[in-house]
């Protein structure tokens, strides 16, 4: 069981190095660049990273298009924000010694935010596929929110994948706007209607089920700002849906 690890980047340079250095498990690193202006590319082959330097297609295209540079048919994809935890990467030593018995693999995905760990606010365990064999899944999605589709058999590895989230509110504010533009885009593709109910009731419902069913509250004031930044996404998807709509 030979792994690549995919990457793909655009002005990572704070991530980069952290992401790379988590995966010592993995018998190459591809990383997929679409210009960055900082040391993104330098810092990445300075690590031993092969890297390529190409357009941006989209989320899931792009991580595609990193698959298709992999010299390996096993594929171990993370985002430059994240990294393998010591015991997730013990996990796929493991798992590389006695062969896999599966055809994707899911781990829990635990989340930094405001610098602390997250472990409610619907945030944890949230589990992805980012371990799989390339003949048996794919990335899909157009627009935002890109997940892998599996057509195979799928295991799970109990071990964490870590996220390193928004450091800062403005920082989660500037991310907010370009995903919310995204979110907007693709129901405006799909024809959606928003009405008065989206705008007013949707974002009350987004705090509610965050902060209490969620168990927000558990996050302490960090997870008082995830659930009203989770009702401010869903307000700003609408609104925008509707600036973008014609003859809305």
């Amino acid at each position: 069981m030979r792994i690549s690890a995919t990457i793909i980047t655009h002005d990572e340079e704070q991530n980069i190095a952290r992401a790379i250095e988590s995966l010592r498990c993995c018998d190459e690193i591809v990383v997929v660049d679409s210009g960055s202006g900082d040391r993104t590319v330098e810092i990445a082959q300075k690590l031993g990273a092969r890297v390529v330097e190409t357009h941006w297609r989209g989320y899931a295209a792009q991580k595609n298009f990193a698959v298709e540079q992999a010299a390996h048919d096993w594929i171990l994809s993370i985002d430059a924000d994240e990294a393998l935890s010591e015991a997730l990467e013990g996990d796929i030593w493991l798992l590389k010694k006695h062969g896999p018995r599966f055809d994707a693999y899911t781990m829990p995905r635990m989340a930094q935010y405001l610098g602390k760990w997250i472990l409610h606010s619907g945030w944890y365990p949230d589990r992805k596929v980012r371990l799989y064999h390339r003949s048996k899944a794919k990335w899909e999605g157009e627009f935002v929110h890109e997940s892998v589709h599996v057509t195979g058999t799928v295991g799970h590895i109990d071990s964490n994948l870590l996220h390193y989230t928004c450091q800062s509110l403005s920082e989660h504010l500037r991310t907010m706007d370009r995903y919310t533009t995204l979110a907007a885009e693709e129901l405006v593709a799909r024809k959606r209607k928003v009405g008065w109910r989206n705008l007013v009731l949707d974002p009350v419902w987004t705090f509610v089920r965050t902060y209490f069913l969620q168990r927000g509250f558990l996050d302490g004031v960090e997870g008082m700002a995830i659930a009203w930044m989770a009702a401010l996404y869903v307000f700003l998807k609408y609104a925008k849906t509707r600036n973008m709509s014609p003859g809305r």
